[in-house]
């Protein structure tokens, strides 16, 4: 079943550069990972609704980002598609996300979870702070586990 990563966050913001570092390790490391199967990669600055055209084809689709409130290391949570859940010129839920593409194909999405990251300064300029480097260790790590199938589903 393949399997879609898509990662946004600033790459220029401090630890708004987490969910885009973590895809670029997963693709540094899928040549030594064969047991990962069929997998894509994609980033970008944020959600937009014409991503929806993106999880076109895929079985399973893990978003991952950064963020401030979620538990530290960082948060796994199931998703389900939500057209009420919102979304603005500048700020799109992947709940929206997964509604859009039930709007636009006509059939249900992928299962789809998101992983939060845990941030804690999104500075213009700076790079990964230390903390968040490490819960970024921890988030590939559970990734890895992700994809190898050797998980708890926590629904």
């Amino acid at each position: 079943m393949s399997v879609l990563i898509f990662a946004w966050g600033n790459p220029s913001r401090g630890d708004d550069a987490l969910g885009p570092a973590l895809v670029e390790r997963i693709g540094a490391a899928l040549p030594a990972h064969p047991e990962w199967g069929e997998l894509a990669l994609l980033t970008d600055f944020q959600l937009q609704p014409e991503h929806a055209l993106d999880l076109v084809g895929h079985g399973r689709v893990l978003f991952v980002d950064a963020g401030v409130s979620c538990a530290t290391p960082f948060a796994f949570d199931r998703l389900q598609p939500a057209p009420g859940f919102g979304y603005t010129t500048h700020t799109m839920h992947p709940q929206a996300l997964l509604a859009v593409y039930r709007q636009v194909t006509g059939r249900e999405p992928p299962l789809a979870w998101l992983l939060t990251i845990r941030g804690h300064a999104f500075v213009l300029g700076e790079p990964i702070g230390t903390e968040a480097q490490a819960h970024l260790e921890a988030a590939a790590a559970f990734v890895a586990s992700f994809l190898s199938g050797d998980w708890q589903r926590p629904d």
